[in-house]
């Protein structure tokens, strides 16, 4: 086994702020519309930024309006509604199924976690360990579950 010097263990720790810019380069910029009475938004917002997005808030008092403009279908919302890329982003999406949508390019809207999931990104509630789903919707496969997650690990 090899001993970490100090030097390499202060080169290492000084890299990453940088691997966390590098990323938020990588990663189109996402406009998030939400009304500015709603304090989860703004924690999805956060849990978004800490995982490397680079994120422009726009408050909103015309939701609804919003949400029917860019094709999010009334089963499928909750409070916030964000644009990346070409895709639509629906509520308390994990970062990492935004990630995969933006690597896979599926032709679809966008995704979706409908409702308010207690243990979903943003919303945090102590003890909550929800299953959910995200779904992804629009396009020729119409709706179809994306992912699964209990909390914030996905299980399938």
């Amino acid at each position: 086994m090899t001993d970490l010097s100090r030097r390499a263990l202060l080169a290492g720790l000084a890299s990453v702020p940088f691997a966390t810019a590098v990323r938020a380069q990588t990663l189109p910029r996402m406009q998030v519309n939400k009304d500015a009475n709603c304090d989860c938004c703004g924690g999805w917002v956060d849990y978004l930024k800490t995982r490397g997005f680079a994120v422009d808030v726009v408050e909103r008092a015309d939701m609804d309006r919003v949400k029917a403009e860019f094709g999010v279908p009334a089963s499928l919302q909750s409070c916030h509604t964000a644009k990346i890329d070409r895709y639509v982003i629906e509520g308390h999406v994990p970062a990492d199924a935004i990630q995969r949508l933006l690597a896979e390019k599926p032709e679809a809207t966008g995704l979706s976690v409908p409702g308010m999931p207690a243990s979903s990104p943003g919303m945090d509630v102590p003890g909550a360990n929800d299953v959910y789903d995200v779904v992804l919707f629009g396009g020729a496969g119409g709706e179809k579950r994306y992912a699964r997650y209990q909390g914030r690990r996905r299980i399938s």
